[in-house]
Order: structure tokens, then sequence, then C-alpha cells
């Protein structure tokens, strides 16, 4: 069996986290993904602490499996000229290059369009067309500090922070990956390729004003925008007497069941709490109850009370813990493998399933254009014409 996307190609001329996690998504599903490398590589390679050999950081590793690597110079003619024939073969285009930066090399989608009219454009940008910040530069931090994420922080615990992953990656690149999935449906139905524009700032303030919104989605404004549930100090692991436990009742069932189980069933009758509406108007209160309360037990005595009361609990898992977690162990959540130069690695396996069948072989992260010269091949050039494409500069290998 074969993943859903199997028979699609996909060019991948991305760098850093956003364009990779979108092109991997569609590597796991199936996809041919051929990521074009400029001299130098994808600049992750060397970002990220961890690695055995260079420009082969665990980072990279991590969001670069099933795909192949073509090392070209698209400033020289020779270079560009392959990577347009690589698009002209293409069913999708995925980069998150500046847009001026698209136009200047023949790479927007009017321009690409042309030569392959059934190719999806998808460009992740920082910023959308039209507006001021558009064809600025931005990573994640930045995209963080501007769409609310930081200022959620400052409401719930005095001061502007960062979510310490850079989430705003992960979520626009998921969302190119999906929105890459809906042109293709679209096309088998049309015959042609369309553009998409991914921008960070706009998917992440829309992620933001979903969550805290709230009062100001009225006009005129009911209160002020904010979810205070979610902005409560409270709103965290909370400590009990050897640990941390998070418990998170919701509906009426689990929260009396919550209330049986700390030893004040009477709750359920205060009307601050005994409905869902009161406890969030009363959030505050309710928080604070519950972090009272959970001090009283140990981890384990709570965690063995919550799951007889079917109310929402987990024991806090630090980073390392995850390598331990019992569910992850259990459904095989952990792979490990061995990568011929980098040797034996753990990655996280695709967390999704599909009954008609997944992508059965896993690529290995790729070393700098360590499939520059099959890829060559596959678009016609005979071995002197690759011999003097690696000897120019136009098309390179690591360590050739």
């Amino acid at each position: 069996m074969s993943g859903p996307l199997d028979g699609v190609r996909v060019v991948d001329l991305t760098t850093v986290v956003v364009g990779p996690i979108a092109t991997r998504t569609l590597a796991d599903q199936g996809a041919e993904v051929i990521k074009v490398e400029a001299p130098g590589g994808d600049i992750l390679r060397y970002l990220a602490a961890g690695s055995r050999s260079p420009a082969m950081s665990g980072k990279f590793i991590n969001f670069n499996r099933n795909k192949r690597s073509i090392g070209l110079d698209i400033k020289q003619p020779e270079g560009a000229a392959a990577l347009r024939a690589l698009l002209a073969r293409a069913d999708v285009f995925v980069t998150n290059v500046r847009p001026a930066g698209l136009e200047r090399a023949g790479l927007d989608f009017a321009t690409l369009s042309a030569l392959n009219p059934r190719l999806i454009h998808c460009s992740i940008q920082a910023f959308g067309r039209g507006g001021p910040y558009f064809n600025r530069p931005a990573y994640d931090p930045v995209i963080q500090s501007l769409s609310g994420v930081a200022g959620a922080f400052e409401r719930s615990t005095g001061e502007p922070r960062f979510v310490p992953m850079v989430m705003t990656d992960h979520i626009a690149g998921l969302i190119a990956a999906q929105c890459v999935g809906f042109a293709l449906y679209r096309r088998e139905r049309t015959g042609l390729g369309e553009a998409i524009e991914v921008p960070m700032f706009e998917n992440m303030a829309s992620f933001v004003a979903s969550e805290h919104l709230g009062a100001a989605t009225f006009e005129p404004p009911l209160g002020p925008a904010g979810d205070e549930r979610l902005l409560s100090p409270y709103y965290r692991p909370l400590p009990t007497k050897d640990g941390f436990i998070t418990a998170h009742p919701n509906d009426n069932r689990q929260a009396f069941a919550f209330f049986a189980a700390i030893g004040r069933p009477e709750l359920r009758e205060d009307p601050r709490f005994n409905t869902p509406k009161a406890r969030s108007e009363n959030a505050a209160a309710f928080f604070e109850l519950r972090a009272e309360a959970l001090r009283e037990k140990t981890t384990a005595e709570w965690l063995d009370i919550f799951a007889a009361a079917d109310v929402p609990a987990a024991r806090y898992n630090r980073l390392e813990d995850l390598l331990e977690d019992p569910h992850l162990a259990e459904v095989g959540f952990w792979e490990q493998d061995d990568h011929p130069t980098e040797g034996r690695i753990r990655r996280a396996r695709t967390p999704n399933r599909f009954s008609g069948g997944m992508r059965e072989e896993t690529i290995p992260a790729p070393r700098l254009g360590r499939d520059t010269a099959d890829i060559l091949r596959e678009l016609g050039h005979d071995e002197e014409s690759i011999a003097t494409m690696m000897k120019t500069g136009a098309a390179f290998a690591e360590g050739a």
C-alpha cells in the first residue's frame, strides 16, 4: 500500500521550519518531494544543537525525512534551467522565498503557470499581500510577538513570553499542506493549477482571535478581548504533594465528579460553579480552588482517583519524559532507524492513519545534494553535462 498522495511530485524550495514542515507532511502522505537547496544548503542543517556530522542537525533530520535533495545554484543559468525543468514536470511547488525574490528569479505564479498550467504554486509568506508589512522578512518570534501570542502571556503571567517552540511555523506549515490538498482536489475537477498564498501573520492572528476575541466579537464590544480561563495564572500544570498534575473538568458531569473527588460535593450547588457558564464567569475562583485541592495528595493518588471518576487528568511530562511515556510506547510512536550517514536515530512516526494505505518506506533525511546526479539524469542530462554543471557549481553535491 502507498500513501494518499502517491504519484504527486512536489518541488520544495523552502528552508528552516515553516516550509519543510509543510513539505514533510506531503511527503509523509506519499508525495515525491524534491528539496532544492542553494549552495550551503538549508540553514536548519546548522542552526540547531546536536549533530554527529556537519550540516546534519537533529532538527534538520526531523523536518526533512522522505525527501530527495538536489543542489542547484539557481543564480547560474544552468541551475535555473534545471529548476525550471523540474517545475515543468511537477504537480506542486512550495516555497517560503519572499514574493519579490520569486519575481526576480522568474518563480512567481504567472511565470510558472505559463510553463506548467497544472502547477499548484504555494507561497508561504510572513505577511499577506496588500498590507504595509508585505515582503518584510520574519521568523517565528516576530510573528509570535506581532500576532498576540506574546501578549497573551503578558495577560497571564505579567510579562510577554514566546511559546518555546516555533509554533507559528508549525501552524502555518500545516495550513499550507492542507491548502495544497484542497488545491489538488480542485485540480481533479478543473485540470488547472492555482496560486496559494499562506501568510503567517494573518493565520496566527486568526488563530489567536478564535481563542481570545470573546466579548469583542460583538460590535460594540460587550467587554475586553481575552478568554479569562486560558489567561488565568492557574491555567498550567498544578502542584501536588510530590510533583505536578493537570486536571481539567469541563462539562457538568466532569465538574461534579471532580468536586466529589476532592471531598467538596456541595460545590455542585454553588451558583458560581453549577453550570459551564458560571464556571467560565468565575474562572479565577474555580481554578484557584482546583489548585488548592490538588496540593493535598500525590500525583499517583490523584491519577487513580480521577481515572475512577472519569475526570480528564494526566501527569506532567517533561521533555525527556516523552521518550518513556507508556502510551507513546504502546502505540509505537517512537521509531528507530539506522541513517546511512548519521547512525542510529530516533524519530516520531506519522501519527495519523488512512485505511486506504500509508507510505510504507521512510527515506532518511538527505545529505546536501545527495540526489543531485540522479535527479539530473531523470531530467535528461548525460554524464558529461552533469560533470560540467558540478564543475561550474551550477549543481553540486556534498563532497562532489
